[in-house]
This record gives C-alpha cells, sequence and structure tokens, in this order.
C-alpha cells in the first residue's frame, strides 16, 4: 500500500514538473511571438534594429552593440527590444539568434 502510494506521487510529481518546464521551454522558444522575427520589434525592417542604421552598421567600428570574434572582427550586433529581447543579428541584417527575457 505504501509503495503505491510513493509510485502515484512520484508520478504527479513527474507529471507536475513536466508542466513547469514546459511552459519554461515556451518562454524561450521563437514560436513565442515576443521572441519571434515576425513581431515588428525584432524584425530587421524596424530602423531600429536595421544594418542601415549607422549605429549597426558593419563600417562603424566603435558602435557598443558589436559583436566581434576572436580577431576583432565585427560579425553583427545586436539589439534589444522593448520586450527585453535581444536580437543578434550579422552585418547584413540577418537575425541569427535571441536570447530571451
Amino acid at each position: 500500500m505504501i509503495k503505491n502510494i510513493i509510485i502515484v506521487v512520484l508520478v504527479l510529481y513527474m507529471f507536475f514538473s513536466g508542466n513547469c518546464s514546459a511552459q519554461a521551454l515556451f518562454e524561450d522558444s521563437p514560436y513565442n511571438f515576443k521572441n519571434s522575427e515576425y513581431n515588428f520589434d525584432n524584425s530587421q525592417y524596424n530602423f531600429k534594429n536595421s544594418p542601415y542604421n549607422y549605429n549597426n552598421s558593419q563600417y562603424n567600428m566603435t558602435a557598443p552593440n558589436g559583436v566581434y570574434d576572436n580577431y576583432g572582427n565585427k560579425t553583427g550586433y545586436t539589439t534589444v527590444s522593448p520586450t527585453g529581447v535581444v536580437n543578434i543579428y550579422d552585418n547584413n541584417g540577418n537575425r541569427k539568434s535571441f536570447i530571451p527575457r
């Protein structure tokens, strides 16, 4: 009897902890609109995120939001959306990755 109760408690624990993990995974997912490139705040077509904005330009070597390789070459830039998502772009404005809030 006690063995059955322990098994039920463990199964319930695994079930509920799994749901919490799934929620955390959705918060970090690109399918969450907050993180999606289809959200205008994260889009390269938003001038704030555009490579045509001099702050993001590959020709601005003193940009504080630049992403550099190990040799000091600028390989891209980052922007932060109003929702707190950090977007990582290459020098051509293609969104390569993001860091959720």
